[in-house]
């Protein structure tokens, strides 16, 4: 049981890294992998029939150990799971998209994710289990299930329409859309109505404003309606709004790099046509950042970047500069990880 104790975690505050025992203070029955969690279950609420229904639930590896995601799966036919990774470096963060099925499925259903997390060189192996609850309109279908709005040029914009067929009261309204973003704005617009069947249909106008900011955006509508009983219908909105250059990824994790140890990783700079690196800039004055800059003019570039750790533990949060010939506004990323130094080896008596 020695090497299951030995498990340490790490906690990262105002910068600074500490280690202890995560088994030492909360005792055996601790359960790690759930630590790693941000959420223990996902109750999605009320939701139209047809719409898309997923969220992403984030998982944190707080440990020094690298964390494997060695199974995902879901207890019923309603909802899936799948992960962004099947690993996860120390520090780092990973996603699992959990969905739920709302057209094939109507009223309420329950199921469960059962993410498996597994630290190898210990032997550690533990499932969590996360009850998933949603209940699934008859009365309201959207089609499609979402606004997707796909790729922007960023300051473009761009305007997608949904419809609402509902079937209930003869006289059922929608009164208002309400939208969490200034950028995000809607409205419904009666197309339709029966009073002798109690159906009615809406055309959703959903407009993204060119101030829109980059990167990949997901929102929730709320449409606000007349009926007492549930009143919110949400509507789930995404989009990816792209500028002329991108940087992939916009934060490079370098995870746990052992002190006096070197790591390479690719950084990889694409444009909608071909273009030239300048200059990449470090905000460190004591750069510990090399790199081999491209010469020519290419639409997608990787540029290997390899940090040399120094001889003492701690944090890497460094910002960069990218500067594209051409271009009036430079670019900027991240890397982040730690420094760690290994624990001496104790020798027996």
């Amino acid at each position: 049981m020695a090497s299951r104790a030995s498990l340490v975690l790490a906690l990262v505050v105002g910068g600074w890294v500490s280690t202890g025992s995560a088994f030492a203070q909360a005792g055996p029955d601790l359960n790690w992998a759930e630590k790693m969690f941000e959420k223990l279950n996902l109750d999605f609420g009320v939701v139209a029939r047809g719409a898309e229904c997923k969220t992403q639930l984030k998982v944190r590896n707080i440990y020094q150990e690298t964390i494997n995601i060695t199974n995902v799966s879901t207890s019923c036919g309603c909802s899936a799971a799948k992960p962004s990774a099947n690993q996860i470096l120390s520090g780092q963060e990973a996603y699992i998209e959990i969905s739920m099925d709302t057209a094939r499925f109507m009223r309420e259903k329950t199921s469960s994710a059962l993410v498996t997390l597994s630290e190898p060189t210990k032997g550690l192996r533990v499932e969590v289990k996360i009850p998933l609850k949603v209940y699934i309109r008859t009365d309201v279908v959207f089609t499609p299930g979402s606004v997707n709005f796909g790729a922007v040029d960023v300051g473009a914009g761009a305007e997608r329409k949904i419809t609402l067929a509902y079937a209930g009261r003869a006289d059922w309204k929608v009164l208002n859309v309400k939208s969490p973003k200034p950028y995000l704005t809607a409205h419904a617009v009666e197309t339709s109505r029966n009073p002798a069947t109690g159906t009615a249909a809406y055309d959703v106008i959903v407009a993204l404003a060119a101030d829109a900011p980059t990167g990949i955006l997901r929102e929730q509508l709320t449409l606000i309606t007349d009926d007492q009983a549930n009143p919110n219908v949400p509507l789930p909105v995404e989009a990816r709004v792209e500028a002329d250059v991108l940087i992939e990824p916009a934060e490079l994790a370098l995870g746990s790099v052992a002190a006096g140890q070197s790591k390479t990783m690719n950084l990889i700079i694409r444009g909608k046509k071909p273009f030239k690196i300048e200059k990449i800039e470090c905000d460190r004055a004591e750069n510990p950042f090399k790199m081999r800059l491209p010469v020519d003019e290419k639409t997608i570039h990787v540029v290997p970047l390899t940090f040399a750790a120094p001889d003492q533990a701690g944090a890497i949060s460094d910002r960069f500069t990218v500067t594209i010939a051409g271009r009036p506004e430079p670019l900027h990323f991240k890397a982040s990880g730690k420094v760690v130094v290994a624990a001496p080896t104790p020798t027996a008596n």
